[in-house]
């Protein structure tokens, strides 16, 4: 069964219940353009398995580290033996290596899934697609199984808590500090839970809701909670950041886009797909309006037959440079390998007639004049056998 569609037709909470009730198997994309985003929830028999989200694209060995479960030396190990020919899962290696148990493996993996899935309820636009069946496994080291409509209700909760904290803490980039100390010195000391500590010890009126957040490795929700609270209470206070002006960019950071691009091209031939993605995420965090950023995360994504997320990056990088030639052609590529041949032609022809191909293209350009060459007979045929 396919199900896809506008979220302002059908709620977020309607497509969890349906595929929880319906009790499927498979995988669930959510697209916002509104917020940039996209987020990627498995079931199994109705449970979810596994979710993630393109905002916080964390790995597993980043937040084991950052909460404080394992350490740098228990990733570094990890990623030797991989390298050696090791073929199991990151989570597994650690779990066999004693760094850290499979029940405290599931829980952080547990965790880290419910606060994509509580992110995704809260949005009303966007769009959702399910795709039925095992062949949409999820790419994860370690699976839970958790009750949907479980989560659900918690979402609905944290829902009504964010309308609450939003009063005080409007955006995650507030900043918080220590409020001054009174003229007056009191006999009051500070009973504080051990989550209340953890989030003073990151304080230190520079780090805003989202940074503190990723030092402590916990939810941006539980932060903004206690935040809120300990600044009703009089011991920090809030204050919106500081806009500076930004600097005027230079010939130096495009080059330096330029020689991560070439690295990552050379990944990409080799067939070093990861390496090749990790240098271009670096790139695209740092120069997100580089149309050739865009478009080699394109290649890649197509490389790894990745079609929709290819076919995003493409026509944002045109969307950037709509003179970028090869985004063009790759485009055409995506679509065609995606089925919707008529419109690949309509990028193919776009990319021939742009400008004077080198000559080391020449085989593109026969490739591309052949693959126009077959959907015209295709069509022919088609139409041949409507009549």
């Amino acid at each position: 069964m396919a199900i896809e569609g506008p979220l302002k037709e059908l709620g977020i909470h309607d497509v969890f219940q349906l595929l929880d009730l319906s009790r499927k198997t498979g995988k669930l994309t959510v697209t916002s353009k509104v917020r940039h985003n996209r987020g990627s929830v498995y079931f199994r028999d109705g449970s979810i398995v596994y979710a993630e989200i393109e905002s916080n694209p964390h790995l597993l060995g980043i937040l084991l580290v950052r909460k404080g479960r394992i350490t740098e030396g228990d990733v570094q190990r990890v990623r030797e033996m991989q390298e050696k020919g090791d073929k199991r899962h990151f989570g597994a290696i650690l779990v066999d290596l004693g760094a850290i148990t499979e029940h405290e493996l599931e829980r952080q993996v547990q965790a880290q899934v419910e606060e994509v899935v509580f992110e995704l309820v809260g949005w009303q636009e966007g769009y959702f697609s399910f795709e039925e069946g095992d062949a949409s496994k999820p790419p994860a080291d370690a699976l839970v199984s958790i009750s949907t409509g479980s989560l659900l209700m918690e979402g609905a909760r944290r829902i009504d808590e964010w309308s609450r904290i939003e009063r005080r803490i409007a955006h995650l980039g507030v900043i918080p500090g220590f409020a001054p100390k009174p003229d007056k010195e009191s006999d009051e000391y500070l009973d504080l839970l051990p989550p209340e500590w953890e989030v003073l010890t990151a304080v230190d009126s520079e780090r805003d809701v989202k940074e503190i957040a990723l030092v402590l490795g916990r939810s941006e929700f539980d932060v903004a909670k206690t935040l809120f609270g300990l600044e009703a209470t009089g011991i920090l206070t809030l204050r919106e950041p500081t806009i500076e002006p930004e600097p005027p960019a230079t010939g130096v950071a495009v080059e330096l886009v330029q020689q991560v691009i070439e690295r990552a091209e050379k990944q990409l031939g080799l067939g070093k797909l990861e390496a090749a993605r990790d240098l271009m995420e670096q790139a695209r965090s740092e120069h997100p309006h580089e149309a050739s950023v865009h478009l080699t995360l394109g290649k890649i994504d197509l490389a790894e037959k990745r079609l929709t997320h290819a076919e995003e990056y493409l026509r944002r990088a045109l969307r950037i440079d709509p003179m970028l030639a090869d985004a063009h052609r790759l485009l055409g590529d995506t679509l065609a390998m995606s089925g919707r041949y008529s419109e690949a032609v309509e990028w193919w022809q776009r990319w021939l007639t742009l400008s004077e191909h080198a000559e080391q293209e020449e085989r593109e350009v026969e490739r591309v004049k052949e693959a126009l060459r077959t959907v015209e007979k295709l069509d022919l045929l088609l139409e041949n056998s409507g009549g």
